[in-house]
């Protein structure tokens, strides 16, 4: 029998493996490097003379985290040391490679303005218009990074007179209710609840982010807590692209769910041209307005359920499907888009059941998911159709390890929150430009095989 060996795909790995001056050319390529570039100089002819070569300090910006350089001390020595190197980033021979201050003050014009966020959504645009995106199915995720300065010291908090035992009376209560109200009437948008974001503008949600540095807990694998000094990055990727869609920057103390609805508005306004139909995301983002934005926008929740002290649902199953009289799960068969309604019909058990021609369980079941968005989803819970789907979800994990790994998402090397997103935008900007730039050098190849 003859072997036929399928041609493997062009991955980021072999875009690294090229020689950098192709690598550099094909990265920075997928980028406006003259929109960064008169975002960053001077806007008139007046003041200090701008003698450095701005253009080439952002290219080799971007190509410190191509080639992982771990420093702007380390990326100077190189360009010192290699003139193959500076000659690739841009620089002239006669240039004079310029100092750390220099790029300090670079960081400073590019935490100023809004250009990498912009440069992150013209990317994607333009890999939506060329064809690579085109999933039906997005996943949400966030991870988190240290900071590059220590914790602050623990500040012991004054001890709290002990309260009045025994129930409130009815004029203390009231009194209660309402300093309760003005205080949460008070509170930054994210220290209130997920459902005060529903109905908020996505540049007012994007701007009341907090990005200070601050203690983060999380449990890993082994049930116990994880704490960390810094920040998180709360992702929303193509499960079949890997691109990243949409990205937050925020304080490490930031509920993963408080982050959802942003991501979930920044794709639909700015990208209304996706044809997305499902939102797959853990546990922890298990939250009823969650299920409300995605209801909103026209898609279904794929998300897995977190029981909260809940009691057993009497004649339905651990995945909320109708039971039979013997307690038999119903089998999910449709969902009607048109009436949001899941269908069930009867268990198969049920074809050698005593009780089929007594008339005690119904043939068909029928629930619209509106009854509980939460439990009630489409496809529905338990099925194998929402199982696959589901799967998908780690798509964004990898991502995750991929801006780790390769992309130094967790070196940090500044120390505030607003110079740490430009590095963290520069991360994922760099992640987007390589995926476009393998992508378009796999579709040469596949065009060039073709012909």
């Amino acid at each position: 029998m003859t072997i036929i060996r399928q041609p493997s795909l062009f991955g980021i790995q072999e875009l690294y493996d090229m020689e950098p001056t192709q690598k550099y050319e094909e990265i920075i390529s997928t980028i406006d490097l003259d929109a960064i570039h008169r975002a960053v100089t001077k806007k008139s002819r007046f003041g200090a003379p701008e003698e450095l070569n701005y253009a080439a300090m952002i290219i080799s910006c971007f190509v410190r985290y191509v080639e992982r350089i771990p420093t702007i001390k380390d990326l100077i020595k190189r360009l010192h040391e290699d003139i193959a190197f500076k000659l690739n980033c841009g620089f002239l021979v006669s240039d004079a490679v310029p100092s750390e201050a220099s790029y300090s003050r670079l960081v400073t014009k590019l935490l100023e303005c809004d250009i990498l966020e912009k440069q992150k959504e013209k990317v994607v645009l333009q890999a939506i218009e060329e064809g690579f995106i085109t999933d039906d199915t997005v996943a949400i995720d966030a991870t988190h990074f240290e900071a590059r300065d220590q914790a602050p010291p623990k500040e012991e908090k004054p001890k709290s007179e002990q309260k009045k035992r025994g129930r409130k009376t009815k004029e203390e209560r009231e009194q209660w209710l309402k300093d309760q109200a003005e205080k949460e009437a008070t509170m930054p948008l994210y220290e209130k609840k997920i459902e005060a974001q529903l109905d908020v503008p996505l540049a007012e949600l994007r701007s009341e982010v907090p990005i200070d540095p601050k203690w983060g807990v999380k449990k890993n694998s082994e049930g116990k807590n994880v704490f960390w000094f810094g920040y998180k990055a709360h992702l929303i990727v193509g499960t079949s692209s890997q691109y990243i869609l949409d990205s937050l920057f925020s304080s490490g103390n930031l509920n993963d769910g408080k982050a959802a609805i942003p991501l979930l508005k920044g794709v639909q306004e700015r990208f209304p041209q996706l044809n997305l139909r499902h939102q797959t995301v853990d546990a922890g983002y298990d939250f009823e307005p969650i299920y409300e934005q995605v209801h909103r926008m026209g898609q279904q929740s794929v998300i897995a359920y977190n029981k909260r002290n809940e009691g057993e649902l009497l004649g339905y199953d651990k995945h909320f499907a109708p039971t039979c009289f013997r307690e038999h799960s119903y089998r999910y068969d449709s969902f009607d888009a048109k009436y949001e309604t899941l269908k069930y019909t009867s268990p198969k058990e049920c074809r050698e059941c005593p009780l089929a021609n007594e008339g005690i369980c119904q043939k068909v079941y029928k629930v619209k998911i509106t009854t509980d968005l939460r439990k009630y989803t489409a496809p529905a819970r338990g099925s194998k159709a929402w199982k696959n789907i589901y799967k998908r979800r780690t798509a964004v994990e990898r991502v995750n390890a991929y801006l780790k790994e390769w992309f130094q998402l967790n070196n940090v090397r500044y120390r505030t929150g607003e110079r740490a997103k430009v590095h963290f935008d520069m991360v994922t900007l760099i992640y987007n430009a390589s995926k476009l730039a393998a992508d378009r050098i796999n579709a040469q190849l596949n065009q060039s095989q073709t012909a």
